[in-house]
């Protein structure tokens, strides 16, 4: 018998939602040999990431890129193409393979850690207690928890003056029922999603018109890689039309089929055969009965958490895309972890402000520490240095001549303060700056590394050479040197 048995709860911990916190919550838990239950309202696990957000957009987005022939175009021309009249069927081939991968490895690893599933609606009705709603039937049970995490996710905003059908105005939760490709499509919201799904259909030679009422694209990503990201989009056709707000969204029917037609607060009107509205995702929290306990949600549904990831109530914890920003699946998974090594007393440590973020635009951008902008406004003296892809052989090669690595350091100590990347791999990439931010490495680390030759990952020594160089002459860049020149070897390159 499990020496807890006798304790006053039914279970020790019980997370509602099975996304990448959730999951991440319930094994950690499991792990410290306490009794787990793991509540799921929907049929499968996995959450939205699992299901209709992160993995099935990474797999849509990597089939376009492999049947589009996108990646070799730089080397075989535009018209290049694995296969030449792409169907969503052909897309959803490979995603649904992907999905149904993932689904058995979560409750593999759920299983034979002792997790109990639990497939049912969950709310509070007691600090300690959870009423659950069997997902196949009108049966209730209630059960008792010592410590609860929430991790419920979130669902895609619905704005109320839109007529959402599913085929031609869509969410992105809708994107996978998609019949066919349109030829031309309007994106409404510009941010990590819109931008993710306006490249991956313009890739694949959709029409699409990006529309935002903000003035800048991604206003977390450095300056920088945003205009890379803009050319590419543009020579993709894009249209992209920021500073415009939607007033409405209508279904038409034509001499040409059903059409949409979007309205904008400027009077102007955009027409197109789908569009996709996607402003936002709420927390998925309005049948958690959150009032009963004392917990509030924000206007978008979000919960509000400490350093540990407690609510208001100090037993009940929250992680995931329910507590807002960043709202990566990557970031979620480590939240859920701290939360349950919090929650029994076990010592964890995390950065989070050395979270690497990962955006699946086309091409790729991660980034991770400071950008330049944050560091103006604290007045930290800096310098950058900057590696294009053009520059490595790798990237001939792959036929990337596009892509860009930044480095941002300290102008006196030299010491790495953020690493920003846009091209092919850039999400793998960043790692290498991570770890050498982690450990308070200067950019002299990346000149006396040796790296495999060729790889993208050159573009840190290239990058790096980029920004001594700025400092000023040769001797002024030894004498800022913290660590002595090698014998025989210059730290400079000419360029």
């Amino acid at each position: 018998m499990n020496a807890h048995s006798a304790t006053a709860y039914d279970y020790d911990l019980v997370v509602i939602g099975s996304g990448p916190a959730g999951q991440r919550a319930a094994i950690q838990g499991a792990k410290l040999d306490k009794r787990v239950g793991l509540v799921e309202r929907k049929a499968v696990v996995g959450g939205v990431c699992i299901n209709t957000g992160t993995i099935p957009s990474k797999t849509l987005r990597e089939a376009v890129l492999y049947l589009s022939g996108y990646r070799l175009r730089g080397i075989y021309g535009v018209s290049y193409a694995v296969k030449q009249d792409i169907t969503m069927a052909d897309l959803l081939f490979r995603t649904d393979n992907v999905i149904s991968h993932e689904l058995d490895v979560i409750r593999h690893q759920l299983t034979r850690n002792g997790v109990s599933m639990l497939n049912a609606e969950a709310s509070f009705i007691g600090p300690h207690t959870l009423r659950l709603r069997s997902a196949f039937d009108t049966a209730e049970r209630q059960v008792t928890a010592d410590k609860v995490v929430i991790a419920t996710g979130t669902n895609a905003a619905r704005s109320p003056d839109i007529a959402f059908d599913g085929r031609w105005i869509l969410a992105s939760d809708d994107i996978l029922t998609l019949d066919q490709i349109p030829r031309t499509m309007a994106v409404v919201g510009a941010g990590v999603i819109g931008c993710e799904y306006a490249s991956i259909f313009a890739a694949l030679g959709v029409r699409v018109t990006l529309i935002d009422k903000r003035q800048r694209l991604l206003e977390f990503i450095d300056s920088e890689l945003i205009d890379t990201l803009i050319y590419h989009l543009r020579q993709n056709r894009v249209t992209i039309r920021l500073g415009e707000e939607v007033n409405a969204i209508d279904a038409m029917h034509t001499e040409f089929g059903e059409r949409v037609r979007i309205h904008l607060t400027s009077g102007k009107k955009l027409t197109a055969e789908k569009a996709l509205y996607s402003i936002g995702r709420m927390g998925a929290t309005e049948s958690l009965n959150l009032e009963a306990v004392g917990i509030r949600s924000d206007t978008r549904g979000r919960l509000k958490v400490n350093e540990h990831y407690q609510t208001e109530l100090p037993h009940v914890y929250a992680a995931g895309d329910v507590i807002g920003f960043p709202s990566l699946a990557s970031t979620s998974l480590e939240q859920g972890r701290l939360a349950a090594c919090h929650a029994f007393g076990l010592q964890a440590k995390s950065v989070p402000e050395l979270f690497p973020y990962g955006i699946y635009t086309i091409p790729e951008i991660s980034i991770v520490g400071k950008n330049e902008q944050e560091l103006t406004e604290q007045g930290v003296p800096y310098e950058i240095g900057k590696a294009q892809y053009r520059e490595i052989p790798r990237g001939q090669i792959i036929g990337d001549n596009s892509g860009l690595l930044k480095l941002i350091f300290h102008l006196g100590t030299r010491k790495l303060l953020g690493v920003h990347i846009i091209g092919e791999g850039a999400s793998e990439l960043i790692h290498i700056g991570q770890a050498v931010l982690a450990f308070g490495g200067t950019v002299d680390y990346f000149i006396d590394t040796v790296f495999n030759y060729p790889t993208l990952a050159e573009c840190y020594k290239t990058a790096a050479f980029d920004g001594i160089n700025r400092l000023g002459s040769p001797q002024d860049t030894i004498s800022l040197r913290p660590m002595p020149k090698p014998e025989g070897d210059s730290p400079l390159v000419p360029g």
